[in-house]
């Protein structure tokens, strides 16, 4: 070691600057506002959403992924994009076949076997036809009947689908207005960071799954944002990964989901 270094550390012991040593600059406050911009996950007022949403099992799953699939592997929470008109099957869950269900919290999740085989063809869903008669042929929401759909089932056990009242139902589907419009205008559907509450990439979106062929299977989320897409015929719609099968990320598949049409 250098004389002047040694020097540097003895008067380092006396409070005066050690010039061998780095410094370590201390965070600014605006670069830990924009931290938590960033990644609201981290924000103390996500804490329980954060633990319910098992952000950090999340994290050392997509750690072991990585390991195993090199920079490319899939992450938990991932945003991809869905070509609509690709959109074919839905997942079926089947215990006996190896296929059981996933949950929001399984996505980014390898998983191997052929849980991907057990699919059915895309259904005609409560959702699209309610978005159908509404934006297609003039109907008022409650001409489609899902008004009373929702009231029925508060009526029963207090709340549907986080709605509780005729407000809160005419709220959602007024939303569901601007959404549409919104895209009708732009061409397509923003993604969870471009929305207001982003929590984390794109989490709590359209949900998919990937066969090992690169089949894109619903999942389930996002019912009427998928519809919507779909009778616009938008070229893709951002969504959530779910559970991928090895196969489709030694193939590639998850790559080309990656990229916007």
């Amino acid at each position: 070691m250098a004389w002047s270094c040694l020097v540097g550390a003895g008067a380092g012991a006396y409070g005066r600057a050690n010039p061998c040593q780095p410094t370590i600059p201390f965070p600014k406050v605006e670069d830990l506002r924009m931290s938590l911009r960033d990644h609201p996950t981290l924000h103390p007022a996500n804490l329980k959403r954060t633990i319910a949403a098992r952000v950090p099992q999340k994290a050392m799953r997509d750690l072991w992924t990585r390991l195993r699939f090199g920079p490319g592997a899939p992450r938990s929470d991932e945003l991809i994009f869905v070509a609509p008109a690709d959109v074919r099957y839905v997942y079926v869950i089947d215990g006996t076949a190896g296929a059981p269900r996933f949950k929001r919290r399984d996505s980014g999740l390898v998983r191997g076997g052929d849980w991907d085989l057990s699919r059915a063809p895309l259904p005609e869903t409560r959702a699209m036809r309610v978005v159908r008669e509404h934006f297609v042929e003039g109907k008022t929401w409650a001409e489609t009947g899902i008004v009373d759909y929702h009231l029925e089932i508060i009526a029963k056990k207090g709340i549907s689908e986080g709605l509780r009242s005729t407000q809160d139902i005419m709220a959602r589907y007024e939303t569901f207005d601007r959404v549409f419009e919104e895209a009708q205008r732009t061409g397509r559907l923003r993604t969870r960071r471009e929305l207001p509450g982003y929590f984390r990439r794109e989490h709590d979106g359209i949900y998919f799954h990937i066969a090992r062929d690169g089949e894109p299977l619903r999942g389930g989320g996002g019912r009427h944002r998928f519809a919507m897409a779909t009778i616009l015929g938008l070229a893709d719609v951002p969504a959530q990964l779910g559970v991928i099968h090895p196969d489709a990320v030694r193939a590639g598949h998850l790559e080309r989901l990656r990229k916007r049409r």
